[in-house]
């Protein structure tokens, strides 16, 4: 099925500046936010949820569920949607996958979702350490489900989905983030066709895992544009994909161009479904690890 732009209705959002109703979001103030944000202090496990400033962090916590960013908080590249800090990392920290096993054991986690910024500066880019942490929490917990969205290991794709290949099942997600034509802007050092090119290795070379990617609405796509993305990512064999709103996470971020409405969401979801993505999050606050434990589209 082609992604055919027919229907119009309910497209127009609100253009930036305040925010609409349906983005508003307060923290929870119970026991299972409060006892998830003690046991990641306690450990010291840094998470995209506080570094990102995502907008679902109380709702998830509150779940008892987390996603967890390994390699430090300092990325090596510097996108212009991102609230993370841009820089020189330090090395990776040996004890860290036995301090996110404790996590899982203390938290009883079920499916554990594992992501990191880019680390440019490692021979692998990082996925060694991906491999060592998944492996540390099975030898705790064999039961755990894992899903891992990692980066783009830019001219190590082949090493890095070699090493990774070492600790599978898992989902693996890599997110292309926006359009191709959004990249300079948005995502400077990452390449489009580089993150297809990594969702295609992923599945060709693991087989029956279901592959995911994330897209993000309101940084001035078209919709043309977004319809392409979801076709290169079916081409490609990408099984998941979410679908979410742009909210400007730090002054330093780019301004939100539209609020897009949740009724034009719903819409791109049956555009995804329609092109035979089997697992489809569409929603102002979907992001990549939204519920992303669930088995079936919510």
């Amino acid at each position: 099925m082609n992604c055919k732009l027919t229907d119009k209705s309910n497209s127009l959002g609100a253009k930036s500046g305040k925010l609409p109703p349906w983005l508003h979001r307060r923290l929870p103030a119970d026991t299972s936010f409060q006892r998830t944000e003690r046991i990641l202090g306690s450990l010291g496990l840094e998470t995209i949820c506080s570094n990102a400033n995502c907008p679902n962090r109380g709702q998830c916590w509150a779940r008892g569920t987390a996603t967890v960013l390994i390699m430090g908080n300092i990325c090596t590249r510097n996108c212009k949607f991102c609230s993370v800090a841009t820089g020189k990392p330090g090395p990776t920290d040996r004890d860290e996958p036995s301090r996110l096993a404790r996590m899982v054991e203390q938290m009883r986690l079920k499916y554990l979702v594992i992501t990191s910024v880019n680390r440019d500066d490692l021979p692998d880019g990082g996925a060694g350490h991906f491999r060592d942490c998944i492996d540390e929490v099975r030898r705790r917990r064999p039961d755990v489900k894992f899903e891992i969205l990692t980066p783009d290991f830019r001219d190590r794709q082949a090493q890095a989905i070699e090493i990774l290949g070492q600790c599978l099942p898992f989902v693996f997600a890599h997110n292309v983030e926006t359009v191709p034509s959004l990249y300079r802007t948005a995502r400077m050092g990452g390449d489009y066709q580089r993150s297809l090119n990594l969702l295609r290795m992923a599945k060709y070379s693991y087989g029956d895992i279901n592959t995911k990617s994330s897209i993000m609405l309101g940084l001035g796509e078209t919709d043309a544009e977004v319809c392409q993305v979801l076709e290169n990512l079916r081409s490609v064999g990408c099984d998941r994909i979410t679908i979410g709103q742009y909210l400007k996470p730090s002054k330093n971020s780019l301004d939100v161009v539209e609020y897009v409405t949740p009724a034009r969401f719903d819409w791109w979801k049956q555009k995804a479904l329609g092109l035979g993505f089997s697992w489809v999050i569409s929603g102002p606050f979907a992001r990549s690890s939204y519920f992303a434990e669930r088995d079936e589209t919510p």
